[in-house]
């Protein structure tokens, strides 16, 4: 092994609070390489005759604070090739300093001894200056790259590295993401030095209340305790989880998997009304109610002890990335109908139908409502080419077969009307295929039309002061003229 970087910290505040190894570490160096300057320490200990070579002048050479850290580590290693050296970082070296981690990454490799010797957290400090109990839970995040989904709103949020005003307003941006805009954080500054600064300010106004911010500038998001949390999916589950616990719903204790489905059909068909109606704020509460039976269905997994709501997001997760390769993977798809064909072709080989010897048609659900799957069903045959060449012929079946039907309407047979008028039916439903008419959604839209018309026939009726025994069809049929009129 070559020589050695040993990596002391700083501490967060006066050179009081620095441990004495490292003090006196500091103090017998003839030069220490520093990360920053900015620290109230280093003025202190250059008061005293210590002297530093800091890396401040990296920062401004380079957009991305990847790549000021590449520099100071490539830099220090080279030094380290040539004599034992002393790095000094702010805080405690193994705390939010990824110069540290990319040492320790690559220190073997470069055959350099990579040591830590020791220092303070700045989140002590910051603990004692914002008067929090860490045991409570608390996060600490990176402020250069902070996401949504990390943040949890139950616990303490420490958000460190925010280092000038930009950082500070994506961080605003983020947090805006899952906290009201007038919630209430703080701002803290060289916690536990004689220059700590703490300011509470609604979070609206984070990046234009911060000043002379620097890598001593953390963020405290405190724990949200009301209704706000029903916000966060984990307040869903723990909810679903008492509803179906010992001291739970009766109702929703008894339900099973077979109960439910009757449910989880009809939210569906609320939510697709709600679509085709636009209504956004329904189609919040619908989609609410969907999630609610997915809840219930994995809750009663998890009670039977087969699988829970991770078994679930797992599998849809692993789904996506694996029908993605053009996203995920290496493969490309410029076109939607690229796509398409790459998702049944490795829908086909996730099924292995070939190896079962199951039919085509044999992966089609059951349980489908009957225009849903007859449509599934025509689809399915024309990927094999067994299908009409042209719309106009599909139609044509329709024409032969609604005679068949009215042939047999006359000759009285039951049985055969049946299965004559299905055959109509799924002609029908051929036909809108070719016309990239989806029929659930066409007999959707022809019952809600019924609906306004009928609904503006009883209004005159009950206008009239009659009842609809005393209008003959005729009368009631101009009625429905008026309201196909009036664009109902």
């Amino acid at each position: 092994m070559g020589y050695k970087i040993t990596i002391v910290g700083l501490g967060a505040g006066d050179i009081d609070q620095l441990p004495l190894g490292v003090y006196k570490q500091l103090k017998k160096e003839s030069s220490v390489f520093l990360r920053t300057k900015e620290h109230p320490v280093v003025r202190q200990l250059e008061e005293e005759g210590v002297s530093f070579i800091s890396f401040d002048s990296v920062y401004e050479q380079h957009d991305q604070f990847e790549q000021v850290y590449e520099e100071i580590v490539e830099r220090l290693l080279k030094k380290a090739k040539e004599e034992d050296i002393l790095y000094a970082v702010p805080g405690h070296p193994l705390v939010a300093e990824k110069t540290v981690q990319l040492l320790l990454e690559r220190g073997k490799d470069a055959d350099v001894d990579v040591v830590i010797g020791g220092g303070q957290s700045f989140l002590d400090s910051l603990f004692a200056a914002l008067k929090i109990d860490p045991v409570e839970g608390f996060q600490f995040l990176d402020g250069t790259d902070l996401h949504r989904d990390d943040i949890h709103v139950r616990g303490h949020i420490i958000i460190g590295q925010v280092y000038d005003s930009f950082v500070a307003s994506d961080v605003k941006l983020t947090l805006m993401e899952k906290y009201p805009d007038d919630y209430p954080i703080y701002i803290v500054q060289a916690a536990g030095s004689s220059e700590e600064k703490i300011a509470k300010v609604p979070l609206y106004q984070l990046d234009h209340e911060i000043s002379s911010v620097n890598n001593l500038t953390s963020i405290y998001v405190p724990p949200v305790k009301d209704d706000f949390v029903y916000r966060e999916f984990s307040s869903l589950r723990e909810i679903i989880r008492i509803l179906r616990g010992p001291n739970g719903c009766p109702w929703d204790k008894k339900q099973t998997h077979q109960s439910l489905k009757k449910y989880l059909i009809e939210e569906c068909y609320e939510l697709l009304s709600a679509i085709d109606h636009d209504d956004i704020d329904n189609m919040i509460e619908e989609l609410g109610d969907v999630l609610l039976q997915v809840m219930l269905h994995s809750q009663i997994g998890e009670d039977e002890g087969l699988f829970s709501i991770e078994d679930v997001l797992e599998s849809i997760s692993r789904k996506m990335v694996h029908r993605h390769p053009h996203v995920f993977g290496d493969e490309t798809a410029k076109t939607a109908e690229e796509v398409v064909k790459k998702w049944e072709a490795i829908k086909q080989s996730e099924k292995g139908r070939s190896a079962k010897g199951g039919g085509i048609l044999d992966e089609i659900e059951k349980g489908l409502p009957a225009v849903i799957r007859a449509y599934e069903i025509q689809k399915k045959a024309a990927k094999t080419g067994f299908d009409w060449e042209k719309a106009d012929e599909a139609a044509q079946k329709v024409e032969e077969e609604w005679r068949e039907f009215l042939d047999e309407v006359k000759s009285g047979d039951k049985k055969k009307q049946v299965d004559e008028l299905g055959d109509v039916l799924f002609a029908l439903i051929n036909t809108a295929r070719f016309f990239s008419i989806h029929p659930e959604e066409a007999l959707a839209q022809a019952n809600d039309k019924f609906i306004r018309r009928f609904s503006y026939v009883e209004q005159k009726v009950k206008e009239s002061g009659q009842s609809f025994q005393d209008f003959s069809l005729t009368e009631l049929d101009r009625f429905w003229n008026e309201a196909k009129e009036k664009g109902l």
